[in-house]
């Protein structure tokens, strides 16, 4: 297979550019916490969170502060996964952020 030298894969430059931009991470997340809620759109949610894991230093690291195992990290965080509340919080907490709520948003007839 011929490599390209100076070429970043798309998921390369994702993480670069949210580990420089805690704005945008902050907005990744939160557009991708949206998609939780539609079950054919969750999984994409669960690997918005886990990319932004991998730019807060990575899942191990992630992990090890949250006091979860990595393994269990990455099953929560894959696109079958199912965190519990308390991984969910504690992720959130690792990488300085939380939940919030806000209203869902409704078409005016």
């Amino acid at each position: 297979m011929n490599q390209l030298k100076g070429v970043v894969s798309h998921h390369e430059r994702e993480i670069a550019e949210l580990r420089a931009d805690r704005e945008l991470a902050v907005a990744y997340l939160k557009a991708a916490m949206e998609s939780l809620d539609d079950p054919d759109e969750r999984a994409a949610g669960l690997l918005a969170l886990r990319t932004v894991a991998e730019a807060h230093g990575g899942l191990g690291a992630v992990a090890a502060e949250a006091g979860i195992s990595r393994e269990s990290l990455y099953r929560s965080l894959s696109p079958k996964g199912n965190p519990t509340l308390k991984t969910l919080l504690a992720v959130l907490k690792t990488m300085g952020m939380r939940l919030s709520v806000e209203p869902e948003h409704q078409a005016h007839a």
